[in-house]
């Protein structure tokens, strides 16, 4: 046998298995079944849950006072630094005036509330009259939160509603407090009022000016059946969820409650169950599925 004819012997053997390799994927490919969805699953939990508004604003002390002097002349010195006690009536500084021909003992620049002396405003030697501020002082005992809701929030908020308040400084930790002020009036530019939350601040960690993430609770519930929010399906008026059944999936109609981003609280099924999380797209009542 000839070369030539050696090699068009080889090609027809190499062809012929790759004619039968491609035969066989063909038909395991056919052999799949289109229908069935790919899917996760995760259980139905008892977990608290509060439905809340989230808003910012700037925490400051619940009292706090600028002090002036009552005469004009030159600051003498100050009697207090910043983050000294005071009590009320207690001076902060001294003023010499300034009155040719005539002598006067230095005049206190008394506080008007007790607190902590938050700034000192003047040095010694200047010049200072009943307009210039000298200190500022804090009662830091408790501590409130101004923020701005919008006009849809404001049937939800009211007084002594709880808020819980997150500052940078304590990344980990919400400190609780109530709503104790909302402003009977809307901002006609804004669209929004002003609302207040006070805490108690007796450890004295949260500080006048700190940026604060406000979260005020509309509805919570201590032991919620919940389901991942993305596992709630609505439309025409009814919501579901679907549940493994063997190797297909079943429809489910439920009620909801208390929703947030992550979970929403469901009556339909109950804790240990599972519900079906990926793979919804196109999903109906008898469609046959595998877990991944």
């Amino acid at each position: 046998m000839n070369k030539n004819k050696m090699t068009a012997l080889l090609l027809a053997a190499c062809a012929l298995t790759a004619a039968g390799c491609g035969n066989r994927a063909k038909e395991a490919l056919e052999a799949l079944e289109k229908d069935r969805f790919l899917v996760r699953t995760e259980t139905v939990q008892v977990r608290p849950l509060e439905d809340y508004i989230l808003l910012t604003g700037s925490v400051r002390a619940l009292d706090e006072a600028t002090l002036y002097p009552r005469a004009a002349g030159k600051l003498l010195r100050n009697l207090l630094k910043e983050g000294d006690p005071v009590r009320k009536d207690e001076a902060v500084a001294l003023v010499e005036r300034d009155e040719v021909g005539v002598v006067y003992e230095p005049a206190p620049v008394p506080s008007t509330l007790s607190g902590i002396v938050g700034r000192v405003y003047q040095d010694t030697g200047a010049t200072v009259t009943p307009q210039t501020p000298i200190a500022l002082v804090v009662d830091q005992s408790k501590v409130r939160v101004e923020v701005d809701v919008p006009e849809k929030y404001i049937g939800k908020v009211f007084r002594d509603q709880t808020a819980k308040i997150k500052v940078d400084a304590f990344p980990d930790r919400y400190f609780t407090g109530k709503v104790y002020r909302v402003s009977p009036v809307l901002d006609a530019r804004s669209r929004s009022t002003v609302v207040e939350v006070l805490l108690d601040n007796a450890e004295g960690r949260l500080k006048s000016g700190m940026f604060a993430e406000v979260r005020v609770i509309v509805a919570s519930r201590g032991a919620a059946v919940t389901v991942p929010s993305g596992a709630v399906m609505r439309g025409d008026g009814e919501v579901w969820i679907f549940v493994p059944a063997g190797d297909t999936a079943r429809r489910v109609p439920v009620k909801t409650g208390i929703a947030t981003a992550e979970f929403t609280q469901v009556d339909g099924v109950k804790a240990g169950d599972e519900v079906i999380t990926f793979g919804l797209y196109g999903l109906k009542d008898g469609s046959k599925i595998k877990a991944q």
